[in-house]
């Protein structure tokens, strides 16, 4: 939907450029490799979709890529497994979050967070957007309002019509 409604252009980035499989088996290329990326000045955010890797890997490169993003106050937006890996780097431990279990985000080596969880689809706050996994329409809905895809009437009539169905 961000392609389609503003001048944003979703891109992506991997730690090397070998084209990506999803869990339901969508391909996609690589647009970039995180060791050799420096343009931060055209993020507009980050979004880390959710998928079962992020809790079986550490991905430390892409932690350091966050964390520089963090730095230049770039929002990080994160959904599913997506918000485990941030707790497992820390990000989450000073802004309220939610992700898809408390138990799971417990479980992570440097999540000291727990007090700042919220029991919610999503949770913006410090510039974190963070779902759990059923949550993917108030995702992109809280994606949208922070890039301001359209005016503000136009985002409210795309939620309602995604969540509550076009026809009624």
């Amino acid at each position: 939907m961000i392609n389609s409604f503003s001048d944003y252009v979703v891109k992506t980035i991997s730690v090397n450029t070998i084209p990506k499989v999803s869990m339901g088996g969508i391909k996609a290329e690589v647009d970039y490799c995180i060791g050799s990326y420096q343009n931060f000045h055209n993020l507009a955010m980050i979004i880390l979709p959710g998928g079962f890797s992020w809790e079986e890997n550490d991905y430390d490169e892409i932690a350091g890529f966050i964390q520089s993003a963090v730095k230049l106050d770039i929002p990080i937006a994160a959904i599913c497994g997506a918000t485990t890996f941030l707790c497992k780097h820390g990000f989450l431990n000073q802004v309220k979050h939610t992700g898809d279990s408390l138990e799971l985000l417990l479980s992570q080596k440097n999540y000291r967070g727990q007090s700042l969880y919220v029991p919610a689809q999503v949770v913006v706050d410090g510039g974190f957007i963070t779902a759990n996994e059923t949550a993917a329409v108030e995702f992109a809905y809280n994606i949208f309002k922070i890039l301001k895809v359209d005016n503000d009437e136009e985002i409210e009539r795309w939620y309602d019509n995604f969540k509550n169905g076009a026809v009624r």
